[in-house]
């Protein structure tokens, strides 16, 4: 196994693979599949530090649509669910999340509650413009943060 994973690693760190590695990586570690993309994002960027600015722009592309993407399945299970029951019903305990509406997408950043956080958005049927704007903001800023405060420590 050992044989092939080196050569795998030295291709993906090349810059003209990287992006669009990094771009994999934040897409699906957006779902609720359990993978960080930080380590992607730090890693090209240490290897190429002129990609700083790209690495975050895709890293906040791959990820955002990811969350658009968590968005669409919620929406689809909620269809399914209603479909199944035979009526409408939201669950009491989102009202909370329906009261901050796409605004709540903002926080789709945090570990562990943000992939979620966009598929109940889609679940609760909240407006997928304004909530994948709110997703990309805060991944945009988790990115940026994350990443400079690794180089600066590193």
């Amino acid at each position: 196994m050992e044989s092939w994973i080196h050569p795998l690693l030295h291709w993906l760190a090349l810059p003209q693979f990287g992006l669009g590695t990094v771009f994999v990586v934040a897409f699906v570690s957006a779902t609720l599949l359990p993978l960080g993309s930080e380590p992607a994002v730090f890693g090209l960027i240490k290897l190429n530090p002129d990609l700083f600015w790209p690495a975050i722009l895709v890293a906040t592309a791959g990820n955002t649509l990811g969350g658009g993407v968590s968005w669409w399945m919620g929406l689809g299970a909620h269809k399914a669910v209603d479909r199944a029951r035979g009526y409408h019903r939201d669950t009491r305990a989102l009202a909370w999340l329906q009261r901050f509406g796409a605004k709540a997408c903002l926080l789709s950043w945090l570990p562990v509650v943000g992939d979620p956080l966009c598929a109940v958005a889609g679940w609760l049927k909240l407006p997928f413009w304004p909530c994948l704007a709110y997703m990309a903001v805060g991944k945009f800023l988790r990115y940026l943060v994350m990443t400079s405060v690794l180089l600066y420590l590193v």
